[in-house]
Formats: C-alpha cells, structure tokens, sequence
C-alpha cells in the first residue's frame, strides 16, 4: 500500500484464535460463577451485562475512534486523515468552547478562545472543509456537541445532501446530551424544556431520515469528570437516559423506534475491576429501565450500547509519561467491560491538546491491546471472577437505590434545577480531591514517588497559533460577504417562526445553514425566542 494511502474503513475483520501461544485451548465464553444476586444471563441476551453480542470481538474489534479537533477546520481535516491513515475507524471531533455555546468565532466573547480546545465551526463552507475527502457513506462521524447539536447535525447533513449522498447511508452520533451540562460541564444555552424540544425533535427527524444516526450519547464521562463516584456515573447517566426517554414519550414518539438509537459514554477511570464491574452494571439496569419502566419490546431498545473514553481528569503534567500506562490500563478495562467505540487519551493532554505523535500512540495503544493481548478471543473474560461478580451486583444495588432518590425528587430535570444532583456531585469531588492532599489516595509522580527536580515533565506540546483565531475571523467574515443576504435572512425568519410555534426545527436548520446562516446568527435567533438559562447557585 502506498504511502500516506488510507487503510480499509470500516469496521475492522479478524479471526479469533482458538489456542493460545502455548497451545491451550480457548473457549469463546466462560460462564459466570453460578447463584449471583442478580443473574446476569449469557453475552447477548437479557439482560446483556455480559455484552450485547454472542461473539463480542471475535468477529469485530470495537470502533477505535480517537477524539480530535483544534484551531480551523483544515488542520483538524488534516489530523483525521492523518489518523484513518494509521488505522482509526471512526472519528470524533472536537468543536471550540465558542461553537459549543452557539457563538460565531467573531463574537467579542469568542476572543482567545478560536480553535483552542477543539475545532471552530461557524459555516457550512467550515463544515465541508472539516468533512473533506472523509466519505461520510463510509466513516461514522461522532461530534461532541451538546446544547447546539441539532445545528452541528444540520451542517453535516446539509454537506451530504451537497455531495449528493443518501441521508440513509450516513451513520455516526451526536452527543446532543444537554441535561448533563447543567449538572457537571457547563456549556449550555437554553433552558431546559426548550433544550427536551431540540433533542426530540432530532429524535424524531432522525428516525424518519437518518435511521443509522445515534441521536444522542447519554454521557456519564463528563459528571465522572466532575468528581463523581462510579456508582454516581451509573445512577445520574442512568437517570439523564430516562429523563430523554420520558421526553420521547411526551412528544408522541415510538419508544421501539427511539432507544436503538439512543447510545451511552462513560469514563474509563483508574480503579480497573470497579470500571470493569460498572459498565456489566449499567447494562443490566438499562436492559430493566427500558424494558420494565418504559414497556420496550424491541430486544435492541434493551441493549445499552457505549463508547468509553480514558479518564481525562487521572492525567496528570507531573512525569507525563506515567499516563501511557494509566491510559492502557483504563483502555483495557473498557475492553474487558465491553465497550462499542473506545478513545485513549494522549500522554500529554493535561498539559494540551495532543500532538499528532502523542495520538498515534494512543491509537496503538487500542491496537495492541486488540491484536495483540489476546483478550478480544474471548467474551466477557472477567466472567468467574468472584470479585467481578460481587462489584457488578453491589454497583447494581447501590446505583438502583440511587437511580430510585431521583426519582423521588422528580427525576433527573428536577434534581439537576434544584441543585441536588451538581451538589452530589461537587461532594463526591471534594472528597477525592481531599484524600490526594492526605496522601491517601496515591497519585504515582504527584504525591508519591515524585522527582524532585521534575525530571520528565517537559516535553513537546501541541500549540495553536493565534494566527488561526484571525484566519478563521477573516474567513467567516468573507463568507457573509459572499452569501446571498436575502436567502440568509429568509431562512432565519423561518427558523424563528418555527421556534415559536411547534414545527420540527431540524429541517429548518438544514436548509438554513445551506442557505448560509451561521452557527451564532441561529443561536442568536434560538436565544430570542428561548432565552438563556441561569443556574441556580448551589449551597452546600
């Protein structure tokens, strides 16, 4: 294969071995020890915590997607090419702080913040950049974006419809979670009700047009992030995923035609059989939640099917390239939970975004624990682990009493506008931060076994021009010179007339973005007839 030539897309083939390297018989699955609290069944049958395939990754490995995204849409073009080219099949990309809180990168708020923490995205003409010679009917595209999601969506939609690809043939997801930027990140608009409408109307929308998109990842990986326990993960991402569920309802939507689109993301963290034990967990509690609360039928409503992402918040600056092995660690435990999608963090991504050598390792990493460790020939290897076992059923009871106190509150809206929910959390946060500084909890380079001269701290970094934040200024600016100001103008009305009464808005968007309305001036528009959402401070 020639240099720089991208390699097979897609979902990678492989053949799963049936010895090992001394010539001892594998069997493709082990059964669990018998007499649990709560059977757990086989790998591919109710209630899943054993996985949601019968073969697992004997057949095919989980979709390696690395996470990447900064300053303009070219250079973050030309990473993923860089990463299909060394073996990533799928992409996830990262948007700027000013395009995840609506805003155009010309906005006086913007200032600074262009292309810093991931890729800005203002137009169409952006998009289609960031999506060049990627083929979309080929790829699946996941985007973190969350209070303007629909609008993201709309963009890439509006560049397929462009190419001239099916709708039906484009497959990906988009995170569109908003309820856990009010409870752990931060990066909302809107409030809440207004916020239910956008998602449900992608729901429905996507279930009509774009039946192979994953309408929204219900994220645990941000409230870990924000200090959570893994038993808070479980509960409050669990308890997020029926608020959206509810909402589904409300809106007149088939639950049967909603939950196989609905996909979840969790952390990956440090303590490796708790991770493990979490994520056979949460399937199991999804599997009861959607079938027994909410009267699903459709066996594929039941599966809870996630992507897992290394633990941000565990990296540290201090000796960076301790995080190679806590990322291989947590990577392997999401691999041994059974994750669908999985993303390792780079080793110096406490310090910045990760250089394209960083990420290439990172992307190794998730190749040589796939085929390389021999722990894909199995399903559900952890199954017999007398301690596996006990964390899956204790984490199964403690986040069920916990999913049950949202509930008595009102469920996750009311939890999270009351401040209870951020409260936990913060609490939870607190108390971790607290062992670290006693010392109790161990923290290898930082508080135990340091250099005293920091030795192995500097090393190169990824850093974005601020060349980039005045190209990308110019370049919007040129844009709305070149557009057609009557058809843009046209579309925004449209968009505000549908924001006030009760049309889906998605369609709405597409053509308004084709029609060469921006990301801020919809925003703009959505905030008019919305307003802005103001947190309730929380009091501990």
């Amino acid at each position: 294969m020639a240099a720089g030539a991208l390699l097979p897309l897609g979902v990678y083939r492989r053949m799963a071995r049936d010895t090992n390297a001394s010539g001892i018989p594998i069997q493709p699955c082990y059964d669990a020890v018998a007499g649990t609290a709560h059977p757990l069944g086989a790998p591919g049958a109710f209630p899943f915590a054993r996985g949601i395939r019968t073969d697992m990754y004997r057949g095919r490995l989980w979709t390696m997607r690395q996470y990447a995204g900064f300053a303009t849409a070219a250079e973050s073009n030309a990473r993923y090419r860089y990463l299909l080219e060394r073996g990533t099949t799928g992409l996830s990309v990262a948007f700027d702080l000013p395009t995840q809180l609506g805003y155009d990168s010309d906005a006086a708020i913007a200032r600074g913040e262009v292309g810093k923490v991931g890729v800005a995205i203002d137009t169409i003409e952006d998009m289609e950049t960031l999506l060049h010679a990627i083929p979309l009917e080929r790829v699946t595209i996941s985007m973190t974006i969350n209070a303007p999601a629909s609008i993201l969506l709309a963009l890439l939609l509006a560049v397929a419809r462009r190419r001239g690809i099916a709708f039906e043939h484009l497959g990906g997801t988009i995170q569109n979670d908003v309820l856990k930027e009010y409870a752990a990140r931060g990066t909302y608009i809107f409030p809440p009700g207004p916020s239910m409408r956008l998602v449900t109307d992608v729901m429905r929308y996507c279930t009509t047009h774009v039946p192979q998109w994953n309408t929204i990842s219900i994220s645990g990986y941000h409230i870990r992030e924000a200090g959570s326990t893994a038993l808070e993960e479980i509960a409050f991402t669990l308890s997020n995923g029926k608020a959206y569920l509810a909402a589904a309802r409300a809106a007149g939507l088939d639950l049967d035609a909603i939950a196989p689109r609905l996909s979840f993301f969790w952390n990956a963290h440090n303590d490796f059989f708790e991770e493990i034990a979490k994520f056979r967990a949460a399937r199991y509690l999804w599997a009861q939640i959607t079938r027994d609360e909410f009267g699903c039928r459709d066996p594929r409503s039941w599966m809870l099917r996630f992507h897992t992402q290394t633990g941000g918040s565990t990296l540290t600056a201090q000796e960076p390239d301790n995080n190679v092995v806590r990322v291989t660690l947590q990577a392997l435990a999401a691999v041994l939970g059974g994750t669908q999608s999985l993303h390792t963090n780079g080793k110096d991504e406490a310090l910045a975004l990760p250089t394209a050598e960083n990420a290439k390792l990172a992307l190794h990493t998730q190749q040589i624990i796939g085929y390389e460790s021999g722990v894909a020939d199995v399903v559900d290897p952890m199954a017999g682990s007398y301690y596996v076992e006990s964390l899956t059923n204790a984490l199964i009871d403690g986040a069920r009493a916990l999913i049950a106190e949202v509930d008595a509150l009102g469920g996750s809206v009311a939890a999270i506008e009351s401040g209870w929910m951020q409260a936990r959390i913060a609490d939870s946060a607190y108390a971790a931060a607290q062992a670290i500084e006693r010392g109790e909890a161990v923290v290898v380079g930082v508080n135990r076994f340091a250099e005293a001269d920091g030795e192995g701290t500097a090393i190169p970094l990824q850093r974005v021009d601020a060349a980039s934040e005045r190209e990308q200024v110019e370049r919007l600016q040129r844009f709305r010179a070149g557009r057609d100001p009557a058809r843009a103008s046209a579309a925004l009305e449209a968009i505000r007339a549908a924001a006030t009464g009760s049309d889906n808005l998605m369609p709405h968007f597409i053509d308004g973005v084709d029609a060469g309305a921006t990301l801020g001036e919809i925003c703009d528009v959505l905030r008019g007839v919305f307003g802005v959402y103001r947190a309730k401070e929380v009091v501990a």
